[in-house]
């Protein structure tokens, strides 16, 4: 008998919906909120009000599409956290309620850990253990994934996380929300070495991105009291400038771990990893110290049911479910099975 799972998506400004039978992905539907862009960052009222709106229809194509009737699910997979509050409830709500009109069985799904999962959707796949460098705007951290449902965090930011430095930084310069896809183009034109920013560099493992955002502020400051035009005349230049500099700490880490472990198999996950400025230079470190290094399909570095769906599929296969009683939780750990 077939297992086939649908799997909700909510933790942020992503309404998502995916239908996984017997570990392939058949869909993975996603409704993009736009309502953010005129306030430069998601407004966590607006995002439930826009999941409430947008579920339901995100499900029902995901059902159709994938020709499997509702009746043949084998269970209902959503993510429990981390995420905003809201937007975890309009799903973690919904889910429990299908499931248990159908009388099927729910499974819950770390976000961070599904992000890592997204490996598992196409070939080729990481073999176990590996690292895994995930990248966000709500999280930096590096994982050591043993196996699907044995992961430890190694080492995260103590404060900023490099997604939210990517965004902060596009809005301290002027450029359109989300800002961290437009800086990424613009440094694919400018020099990465035409100006200088610290680095920060943490004890052991960990990440901080705080101090550079004050760093470019004040920069930009000084610079355009000489010439109030310093940012139009120097645009490229100034995202090739930061976005080197944000990857070089991330590197910095990452490097530090793989010697410290004795792993050669790198993965990156998160929003983070579609930059095509990490992809590049990831894979230049990788000929350096011969790492085998997955990078994920561009469509699942994002928030999406697919990577939900193969989390749950794992957790299916072990017999790992919830019960009715399950609640979203804005700040859920990696390692968290509930």
């Amino acid at each position: 008998m077939s297992c086939n799972i649908l799997a909700i998506e909510s933790s942020c400004d992503e309404t998502s919906a995916a239908v996984i039978s017997d570990g392939k992905i058949l869909n993975n539907i996603v409704a993009t909120q736009s309502v953010h862009e005129k306030y430069g960052g998601v407004v966590p009222e607006l995002a439930s009000r826009a999941h409430q709106q947008h579920l339901i229809p995100v499900v029902a194509e995901a059902i159709k599409s994938s020709g499997i009737a509702k009746e043949e699910l084998s269970a209902v997979a959503f993510t429990r956290g981390p995420g905003l509050m809201g937007a975890l409830l309009v799903g973690v709500s919904f889910a429990k309620s299908f499931a248990y009109a159908l009388d099927k069985p729910i499974i819950e799904v770390n976000h961070m850990e599904a992000h890592v999962l997204a490996h598992f959707i196409d070939s080729p796949q990481p073999a176990f253990p590996f690292i895994c460098l995930t990248v966000s705007g709500g999280h930096t951290q590096l994982v050591l994934v043993n196996s699907p449902l044995d992961m430890e965090v190694l080492g995260e930011t103590q404060d900023d996380a490099v997604g939210e430095a990517f965004d902060k930084i596009a809005k301290i310069i002027g450029l359109p929300y989300p800002g961290g896809p437009h800086l990424d183009k613009l440094a694919a034109k400018g020099n990465p070495q035409a100006f200088t920013f610290p680095l920060s560099d943490m004890k052991g493992l960990s990440f901080s991105f705080s101090g550079i955002k004050t760093a470019v502020l004040y920069f930009l400051r000084d610079n355009i009291k000489k010439d109030p035009d310093f940012i139009e005349k120097n645009l490229e230049n100034i995202c090739a400038s930061v976005q080197h500099t944000l990857i070089k700490m991330l590197m910095q880490k990452l490097v530090k771990v793989t010697k410290e472990r004795g792993i050669k198999e790198i993965a990156i996950a998160g929003g983070v990893s579609a930059n095509s400025g990490l992809r590049e230079t990831i894979m230049e470190e990788a000929k350096k110290y011969r790492w085998n290094v997955y990078l994920p399909k561009l469509e699942y570095c994002t928030d999406n049911a697919a990577m939900v769906a193969m989390a749950a599929h794992f957790k299916f296969q072990a017999g790992i479910f919830t019960n009715l009683n399950v609640s979203p939780l804005a700040k859920l750990k990696i390692g968290n099975h509930g």
